[in-house]
C-alpha cells in the first residue's frame, strides 16, 4: 500500500536586530532613518504521516533534502523548494527501484524560527488558575466616551469615532505606556503609492498616532490584535493596526469588528522559578518589534497565544505563526519588551526565541537560540510537555536536547502537538 508522508517545512528567519521575512523596516531615529535589514532564513521540517493520523514528527534538513532526491518525499508545492536546493547537504543519489513517493507540504509557518525538539518529560502538566492585572483590565466594563458603550473584549469598534490619540482601552486592548507611544505597541507612518505600501518609517518614543499612520496594539495574554490592512508593503514588509485617518481612528480589517481575537488555545507558559520572567511577542503584523508584553508570574500558569495559521494574517500568501522573545528571570516587561541597544541580553537581545503556530495538522511549538543576534546563554531551563508531543524539546544548561540527546548545533528544537493541551516550563 502506498502512503503519502507530508513534510511541513518551517521556514526561519535569523534575523541580526529583529525578526523578519528577508524584508526591512525603517526606524525612526530624531532626523534621520535607520534601515534594519534581515538576516538568512533557515528551514526546519516535520513529517506528517497518514497512517499514523497525520502526527507530526521532526526530522532534519539532511533527511528531508535526501529523501526527496531519493523520491521518498514530493513537495506538495514548490512554496519552498529553495530550502533544499540552497543546501549543500543533500544530493539526489541513484536507486535501482525509487521509495514509495510520499508528499512534502511546504512553509506551513513562515514564522516560525529553528528547529525544534519536545520536552524531557512528557507528562500532562495540569493547568493553575491565573488571571494577569492586564487580562482582567480588558475584560472588565467600562465607560466609553464613543456611542458604542464598550465593554471591553467583546465591544465592537466603532469606525471614525475615536481620537487616534486615545487608546481605545475600553474596546480590549492594553495600553503600553512605559513604550512612549501613546499606549500602542508600535506606530507605522505609512506612503501609499499604486495601491502599495512603498516605505514604512517606524515611530520611536514621543511619536504619536496621528493620520497617515497605522497604530497597533497589544491584546490580554490568550488574545491577538485582530486589525491589519490589505494593503502590505510593497518588498514584503508588515502592516498592522488601527489606520489613522482625519484624526479618527478606524479599523482595517472590518471583517473583524472587536480588536482583539482569541488563538486557537491549549498552548501555556508555567513558571515553576521564584522570580518572575517577561514574555515578549513580536508586534506581527506591524514593526516585528518584541513589544506584547506577557509578564509570566512565578509559580503560575499563563495562556501563550497560538494563531489559527488557516485564519490569521498571511505573509505572501504563506500562513504565520508567533515568535516569542524570552527574557532572562526578573527582568520587567516594562524594561525586557521593548526594542534593546544589545548593552544586556534583553528584548530583541533576548537569549531564547519560542515559535507558535497551528494548522490543519496540529500545532507547531519550537525553542530556539536568538541567533545570530546574540551568543548569551538564558540564566534558566526551559521543557516542552503535554499530552500528546511528537517528540522532546527542553534547553538545559544552554544546550538543547531531544529524545535522541544533546541537538548537533545546538540549533533548538521543535515538536508537534496533534491534541490536548502543551506547557513551555520554566524550571531552574
Amino acid at each position: 500500500m502506498k502512503f503519502s508522508n507530508t513534510v511541513a517545512a518551517l521556514a526561519t528567519a535569523g534575523l541580526a536586530t529583529a525578526h523578519g521575512h528577508g524584508h526591512a523596516h525603517h526606524h525612526k531615529r530624531a532626523t534621520e532613518t535607520e534601515t534594519v535589514n534581515t538576516g538568512p532564513v533557515e528551514y526546519s521540517f516535520v513529517v506528517l504521516d497518514p497512517s499514523k493520523s497525520g502526527a507530526p514528527e521532526a526530522i532534519s534538513i539532511n533527511e528531508a533534502c535526501q529523501g526527496l532526491a531519493d523520491h521518498k518525499f514530493e513537495w506538495l508545492d514548490t512554496a519552498v523548494a529553495a530550502a533544499c536546493s540552497s543546501s549543500s547537504t543533500a544530493t539526489p543519489t541513484s536507486t535501482s527501484t525509487p521509495a514509495p513517493t510520499s508528499t512534502i507540504a511546504p512553509a506551513i509557518l513562515q514564522e516560525t524560527l529553528a528547529a525544534i525538539t519536545p520536552s524531557s518529560s512528557s507528562s500532562t502538566v495540569e493547568p493553575t488558575s491565573s488571571t494577569s492585572s492586564a487580562t482582567a483590565a480588558a475584560t472588565s466594563s467600562s465607560s466609553s466616551s464613543s456611542s458604542s458603550g464598550a465593554t471591553g473584549l467583546t465591544a465592537e469598534f466603532p469606525d471614525g469615532e475615536i481620537d487616534c490619540g486615545s487608546f481605545p482601552s475600553e474596546y480590549g486592548a492594553v495600553a503600553l505606556d512605559y513604550l512612549g507611544l501613546g499606549g500602542y505597541s508600535g506606530i507605522q507612518y505609512v506612503t501609499l503609492v499604486d495601491d502599495l505600501v512603498s516605505d514604512i518609517v517606524t515611530a520611536v518614543t514621543g511619536d504619536e498616532c496621528h493620520s497617515g499612520a497605522m497604530c497597533s496594539y497589544a491584546c490580554p495574554p490568550g488574545y491577538q490584535k485582530s486589525q491589519w490592512p490589505d494593503t502590505q508593503g510593497a518588498t514584503g514588509q508588515s502592516v498592522g493596526g488601527l489606520e489613522c485617518k482625519g484624526g479618527k481612528l478606524y479599523l482595517t480589517n472590518p471583517g473583524h469588528k472587536q480588536l482583539c481575537i482569541e488563538g486557537v488555545g491549549g498552548v501555556h507558559v508555567k513558571n515553576q522559578m521564584s522570580s518572575d520572567v517577561a514574555v515578549c511577542r513580536t508586534d506581527y503584523p506591524g514593526t516585528e518589534s518584541e513589544t506584547v508584553p506577557l509578564s509570566a508570574v512565578s509559580g503560575a500558569t499563563h495562556p501563550l497565544t497560538c494563531p489559527d495559521g488557516d485564519t490569521y494574517y498571511n505573509w505572501k500568501g504563506k500562513s504565520t505563526s508567533a515568535q516569542y522573545y524570552v527574557n532572562p528571570k526578573g527582568v520587567s516587561a516594562e524594561k525586557g519588551c521593548q526594542w534593546g541597544d544589545g548593552s544586556e541580553p534583553i528584548g530583541n537581545w533576548a537569549p531564547l526565541n519560542l515559535g507558535v503556530g497551528y494548522t490543519k495538522y496540529g500545532k507547531f511549538l519550537s525553542i530556539f537560540p536568538n541567533t545570530p543576534t546574540t551568543t548569551k546563554k538564558l540564566d534558566f531551563n526551559v521543557k516542552l510537555v503535554g499530552d500528546n508531543l511528537s517528540d522532546e524539546c527542553r534547553y538545559e544548561g544552554g544546550t538543547f536536547y531531544d529524545s535522541k540527546g544533546a541537538i548537533s548545533g545546538n540549533s533548538g528544537c521543535t515538536v508537534g502537538v496533534t491534541s490536548g493541551d502543551a506547557y513551555y516550563v520554566f524550571y531552574e
